[in-house]
């Protein structure tokens, strides 16, 4: 007897289930995701990567940019819990910031002018280690008496709901947005950088004669900026699928 066809399609026991390509030794096809970079700083920064990786050595490779971005973030968590007792940690947290920039922003460019492009590989490793450099970041900044650990820890779930929305866009959409209502990673280092600075200068802030801490009230504000673009993609993405995928 002829079996069904729909009785196939819908996971019959006759049925052979597919393999993934790893358990079958073939690699299978990939479609990188479309990458949206519309933040303020996007068009210098893009300059500026690619002069700095036209003139990187031939022995520096990608991940050994991606490690020195992965380091930085964590050294620069640690110069923030050592601001705690000295202020000097302010300024090393500054140039480590800058220097996870430098590791960060550039492993991706510095492949893609060579033509040496994982997409799998570099967009899993780049997002794990942001995700891990983000514990160390907020861990360091709640140590530091420069913000209460709450609102750090609030700041560190937002962004990782926004990242979370972000990753699964770029699975069901195919579209990885990196930056939201003009702002990305760069401009939120420029922030930090400037925070820093305000805090050498006058560590203790007042507004009508009431005291409070820079990085509490930057915190509350990134926090629910965060969760409003949170909102905001989730309802536009949600529509787009729903449109693109009603059932008649």
């Amino acid at each position: 007897m002829a079996s069904d066809p729909r009785l196939l399609q819908a996971g019959s026991l006759t049925a052979r289930p597919s393999l993934p390509a790893a358990a079958t030794g073939t690699r299978s096809v990939f479609r990188d995701a479309v990458r949206l970079q519309e933040s303020f700083t996007a068009l210098l920064e893009r300059r500026a990567l690619a002069w700095l990786a036209l003139r990187m050595p031939s022995w520096v490779h990608s991940d050994h940019l991606t490690l020195l971005g992965f380091v930085a973030m964590f050294l620069a968590g640690a110069s923030y819990a050592l601001a705690r007792w000295d202020r000097v940690g302010l300024i090393l947290a500054t140039v480590c910031l800058a220097l996870n920039w430098f590791g960060d922003s550039l492993d991706g460019t510095l492949a893609r002018l060579r033509n040496r492009q994982r997409p799998r590989y570099g967009f899993y490793v780049d997002h794990v280690t942001d995700t891990v450099g983000g514990l160390f970041l907020m861990g360091g900044l709640a140590l530091s008496g420069f913000v209460d650990w709450r609102i750090a820890l609030g700041m560190y779930i937002a962004f990782l709901m926004l990242s979370i929305e972000s990753y699964l866009a770029a699975y069901a959409l195919g579209t990885f947005r990196l930056s939201c209502a003009k702002l990305g990673p760069t401009e939120i280092r420029i922030l930090l950088a400037l925070g820093n600075v305000a805090l050498w200068l006058a560590p203790e802030a007042r507004a009508a004669g009431w005291p409070y801490r820079l990085f509490d009230v930057g915190g509350v504000m990134a926090t629910a900026a965060m969760l409003v673009m949170l909102v905001v993609l989730t309802v536009r993405h949600t529509i787009v699928l729903y449109r693109e995928e009603t059932l008649k």
